[in-house]
Formats: structure tokens, C-alpha cells, sequence
């Protein structure tokens, strides 16, 4: 990782909280098995992406499943832990808007409450940021409405995991910047979603931006 961001130009990493591929035979992330990578991570200041490779586990589907279950396993594991007291500055993008989560966001604040944790916006929700590869409108709205503005980075997937039109609106399925486009919300908050919070996110990026 060292060589790839001081030598290569990388400006974050993709983290495999299952390098098992389905059967999760790893410590949990906030395990300190973990802590060597978390130390270059807040060394580089670099985040990282937490993103499963393919399924070896035929009963999870790699596309439909395996990505949805890690983002969801990944959250919660974050929550039953204290990574960030330990790594204040390190900071995880969850994809796919962040699997089941914002959809049962009541679920996690009343769990935090339940495990004596503090609030998910004071314990997680400055370290821990969702992107927008959802495949319906629906999704994003929700995403935007239960999560805010300060935590979602716009992402792109075409091509994504489903190819091809959505019958019932002639586009595109992963092409997300049209639901973005049709979110009601101000011009503050779309510049966040669709470049601040990158930037924000992954600071080496907004360098070379800058440059």
C-alpha cells in the first residue's frame, strides 16, 4: 500500500473485510489483527474503500448478496466497536449506499442504544461514508434523506454489477447521476455529494486536484 500511494499516485485503498470469499473466516474489523493496516491508512491519510472480492460460498450470489451482506456486516461490526476512538482520522467508504443499512437505520440507532454505544452520528458517522451506486431512484432518495448530505459520495458503476435498461424508465439501471440529478435538495448539498465530500474523503485527490 505504501508503494502504491508514495510511488504510484493512489490516493486510497480498497479494504476485503472477507478475504475468505463468503464464508467469513476473518477476525471482525475492529479486530486488532487489522491495526497494522489502520496505522498506514492514518499514516498515509489515505481511506479505504471496504469492498468484498467474489463469493466463494454458493449459497451467497456474489452480486445480489456476498456485496449487500458485506457493507451490512461491515457497518455493524463498526458499531459493536470503539475503532474510531482508537484511529480518530481514519475514515471508511461503505459502497452500494451502504447495503441494509440506511434502510433500517432504526435498527442501528436502537442496537447502539442497546450496547450502552454513543449516537451512530458522534460513534461512526465521522469516519464512515456511503456512495450512491444504487440502482433506483427510491434508493437514493432514501440514502439522502436517512444518512444527510455530509456523508454520501457520488459513484458511478458504469459499468456496474446490472447491465443493461430498466424497462420501466429506458435507462440505464447503474447510471446513478440521474438520480442524483433528481434529488430535491440545495445546490450546498449537491456540490457535497458530487465533489466535497471526495475531496473531504480523499485528501491526496483533492492535492492533485488542486494542483
Amino acid at each position: 500500500m505504501r508503494r502504491c500511494v508514495e510511488e504510484l499516485g493512489f490516493v486510497g485503498a480498497n479494504l476485503n473485510p472477507d478475504p475468505s470469499g463468503g464464508h467469513w473466516t476473518s477476525p471482525p474489523l475492529t479486530d486488532e489483527y487489522w491495526f497494522p493496516l489502520y496505522e498506514a491508512l492514518v499514516e498515509l491519510d489515505v481511506p479505504a474503500m471496504i469492498h468484498v472480492s467474489s463469493s466463494c460460498n454458493p449459497a451467497a450470489h456474489t452480486l445480489g448478496a456476498h456485496y449487500l451482506n458485506a457493507d451490512t456486516t461491515a457497518f455493524m461490526q463498526l458499531l459493536q466497536g470503539d475503532l474510531f476512538g482508537r484511529f480518530p482520522t481514519l475514515r471508511f467508504v461503505i459502497p452500494h449506499g451502504g447495503g441494509a443499512v440506511p434502510y433500517h437505520w432504526g435498527r442501528y440507532r436502537g442496537l447502539a442504544d442497546r450496547m450502552g454505544r454513543p449516537p451512530l452520528s458522534e460513534h461512526l458517522m465521522t469516519n464512515v461514508f456511503f456512495d450512491t451506486c444504487v440502482y433506483h431512484q427510491a434508493g437514493i432518495d432514501l440514502l439522502h434523506r436517512v444518512i444527510g448530505a455530509d456523508n454520501i459520495l457520488f459513484a458511478s458503476e458504469m459499468f456496474g454489477a446490472v447491465r443493461g435498461i430498466d424497462p420501466e424508465t429506458g435507462h440505464h439501471w447503474d447510471d446513478t447521476k440521474r438520480y442524483i440529478d433528481n434529488l430535491d435538495m440545495s445546490g450546498v448539498d449537491r456540490a457535497k455529494i458530487m465533489a466535497g465530500n471526495a475531496r473531504r474523503v480523499y485528501p491526496r485527490l483533492d492535492k492533485l486536484l488542486a494542483r
